[in-house]
């Protein structure tokens, strides 16, 4: 804040995020110091704050898709829910309740730490393996988002361990492990839901390396006036999301906001634009939220599925097999690092790439 000529306040946008950024303690930090009112860098504009005031009993129901069903059942399951939704829950995965706990307490463990103990991590640079932050997309006049992260990337399945902070460095690789299990088994799945063999996706190596998001939203003291995470839609290929028992997941699904509640075991499932991009538009890609709250802290983990090193190198389009004369390619081919590098010159204005890469 800066003091204008005629003795009026006048808000410096840079001045404020240069102040945040140089605590290194996070929104955390400023819960800590016992803030009662939002400062004015995590306001957000009010129209990015509405909501639609719909009775939940009347809201549409997000698809469960039950893994320990018929296989058939399950691959329709998935192939309408991506096409309808483009979000679905799943329950009887096979990742062990215990394990899911375990992750969702160390993640606690890490942000509820001495800030001392997190500042060495605290960085926006995307290509440190492991990294601490809470709005490193931020451009000019953005406004920033009531939550902490620690990002942890895995380069074709693997991390140095040692780069994983000790507060939740077991719980970060024993959870990674089942996230891979799993994905081979939705890489199968969706695979026969578009129609290819079922070994499809993974020989393509589209989701081979995973970047994880250890999410913590903390208490805040006016939610009415921030998000925990702003819209937007996933630039990967598939997300797989646990939440804890807190909520404040939205999705929008026509034309308004349904709230996606937790479910104990539960896991969530969305398509990225990728996906989208090379089922040419079969699979959908829906922008989703997080709202702030009163309660908390509200605790996630998304999981953020990419290409491996060497597919990452190779041009990604619309699957051929897929194209018809009747169902010609809607976008164009590109390489991995260019639609990388869109996104980040982009800021929060642009929700989408898919218009960007259209023929």
């Amino acid at each position: 804040m800066v003091v204008s000529s005629n003795g009026g306040d006048v808000y410096d946008w840079a001045e404020a995020v240069k102040e945040f950024d140089k605590a290194k303690s996070g929104v955390k930090g400023l819960v800590d110091a016992g803030v009662t009112e939002l400062p004015r860098l995590f306001v957000h504009p009010a129209e990015h704050l509405q909501s639609n005031p719909t009775d939940p009993a009347l809201q549409p129901q997000l698809p469960t898709i039950d893994f320990a069903g018929r296989r058939q059942e399950v691959v329709e399951g998935i192939r309408k829910a991506s096409e309808e939704w483009g979000f679905f829950r799943i329950i009887n995965h096979g990742v062990p309740s215990e394990t899911m706990d375990a992750m969702l307490e160390g993640v606690r463990r890490f942000h509820e730490q001495p800030t001392a103990e997190k500042m060495p991590l605290y960085s926006d640079d995307s290509r440190m393996r492991v990294r601490f932050n809470s709005n490193s997309a931020l451009r000019e006049n953005d406004s920033a988002s009531w939550r902490d992260i620690l990002t942890c990337v895995f380069n074709d399945d693997h991390i140095d361990p040692d780069l994983i902070p000790h507060a939740c460095r077991q719980e970060v690789q024993e959870y990674v492990k089942q996230m891979i299990r799993l994905r081979e088994t939705m890489a199968e799945l969706m695979s026969e839901a578009l129609g290819l063999p079922s070994d499809y996706l993974s020989n393509i190596e589209c989701m081979k390396s995973e970047a994880m998001a250890c999410l913590y939203y903390p208490v805040c003291p006016e939610p009415q006036k921030t998000l925990g995470t702003p819209k937007h839609s996933d630039t990967t290929f598939l997300t797989l999301l646990m939440q804890d028992a807190i909520g404040g997941l939205q999705i929008l699904h026509g034309g308004q906001w349904v709230n996606v509640p937790p479910v104990p075991g539960a896991l969530i499932a969305n398509i990225g634009d990728l996906m989208q991009i090379i089922s040419n538009d079969k699979f959908i890609s829906v922008e989703h939220r997080v709202v702030a709250q009163p309660v908390g802290p509200r605790i996630s983990v998304a999981c953020f599925f990419t290409p491996s090193m060497s597919a990452a190198a190779k041009p990604f389009g619309p699957i051929k097999e897929l194209l018809s004369d009747e169902n010609p390619a809607i976008y164009r081919e590109f390489m991995f690092r260019d639609y990388c590098q869109y996104y980040k010159i982009k800021g929060q204005d642009v929700s989408s790439a898919l218009p960007h890469y259209k023929i």
